[in-house]
């Protein structure tokens, strides 16, 4: 692609929502995936205050969340985290966040990560119709068939990553001192403010 073509496209942003608690590998292989299949420009990571999936749960603070994010992407220039959520009326409604992020970034193809079991529940999330007016949906697949839903456009990439956040929180808690699937930086983090155990 040459300077003139790259600078004709729009910015291809992909938005990631989640709680983050903690940023593991499997988080940043998802992304760097959907960065490769749709060449984007940028992935911005959103740790939301509390999820409206799980309204009942109790992260770790904003802050050390925010903190784990940019201390595990440090190396990765296209990836930029966004607390915009953070300094939102809790619980974190999608279709509010990506009306906001279209605000921000006008001109900008907005694309919208998530995983399949996702994919699935949207129509009983809040609004999906004003989320589908503005983003691009690049559904994490690890097999299952995922298919088109009228009004959604719709990438599908292949892959996923064992990672699981709630197994690195029961694995601190228990008293281990390397758990699995954390870059160094964020493990050394965790250590360092006690946090999850």
């Amino acid at each position: 692609m040459s300077p003139s073509e790259i600078m004709a496209r729009p910015r291809k942003i992909a938005l990631f929502g989640g709680t983050f608690d903690p940023v593991h590998l499997g988080h940043l292989h998802l992304a760097a995936l959907a960065k490769d299949a749709l060449a984007l420009d940028e992935v911005r990571f959103l740790p939301c205050r509390i999820s409206p999936h799980k309204t009942d749960a109790h992260p770790a603070g904003g802050d050390d969340r925010c903190e784990m994010l940019r201390l595990a992407t440090a190396g990765l220039p296209w990836a930029v985290v966004d607390d915009y959520e953070l300094h939102q009326p809790a619980p974190s409604f999608s279709y509010q966040t990506a009306e906001a992020m279209a605000a921000r970034f006008p001109g900008c193809r907005l694309f919208w990560i998530m995983g399949g079991d996702q994919w699935e529940a949207l129509p009983a999330w809040r609004h999906p119709e004003r989320l589908a007016d503005c983003v691009e949906f690049i559904v994490l697949a690890r097999g299952e068939a995922i298919g088109p839903r009228e009004g959604y456009r719709l990438h599908v990439v292949r892959g996923g990553h064992p990672a699981s956040a709630t197994e690195i929180r029961s694995t601190i808690a228990h008293g281990e001192v390397q758990p699995p699937w954390l870059s160094p930086s964020v493990a050394e983090w965790i250590a360092k403010k006690r946090l999850y155990r």
